[in-house]
């Protein structure tokens, strides 16, 4: 048994420095066609709030603990209720209970168009709304500088006066 909760030991296996450029593609390949599967069971009943163990929750998926421990890593800032991740061991209690936007959000932020192009969606919400939520995601990420005001255009509160002679004063 590990001193490391199971939360480290997931990094430890997933962000391993010394392992190879290969051996980390082929891990995180199989690893994201895992919780793609995860992912199409949760979609397909969305409303359904699955409950259970860390330990039991991988039997349910057919997975390992540590794996478990990698897709609850991922989906826990989509959660209604986020889970003690940081320190679970395998019969700590967790939920599924996820926010549908909250999670398409999140998998447009992480660029997984592997998930968030899973055709559940389209059961979930219409393209309109698929199309809305990528744009609102993709706009929260975009630093946009507002038009700097010279000190001779006239002041933005609306005076008639200069801004140097307004509200420039003090600037």
């Amino acid at each position: 048994m590990s001193d490391k909760s199971l939360l480290e030991q997931w990094h430890d296996m997933a962000y391993n420095q010394e392992q190879t450029q290969g051996w980390m593609k082929k891990f995180w390949d199989e690893y994201f066609q895992i919780e793609k599967g995860i992912y199409e069971q949760l979609l397909a009943n969305p409303d359904e709030e699955v409950t259970g163990t860390v330990k039991g929750l991988a039997e349910k998926y057919g997975q390992e603990v540590l794996t478990m421990v990698g897709f609850l890593d991922g989906i826990n800032d989509s959660l209604k209720e986020p889970n003690p991740i940081e320190t679970m061991d395998e019969d700590t209690q967790v939920s599924l209970a996820f926010d549908k936007e909250k999670l398409y959000k999140n998998m447009v932020d992480a660029k997984a168009d592997w998930l968030y192009a899973l055709p559940q969606w389209d059961d979930i919400f219409d393209k309109e709304t698929q199309k809305a939520l990528y744009l609102e995601q993709k706009a929260s990420g975009t630093v946009r500088k507002e038009k700097k005001i010279g000190r001779n255009d006239p002041c933005p509160c609306g005076s008639g006066k200069k801004y140097k002679k307004c509200c420039g004063r003090n600037a």
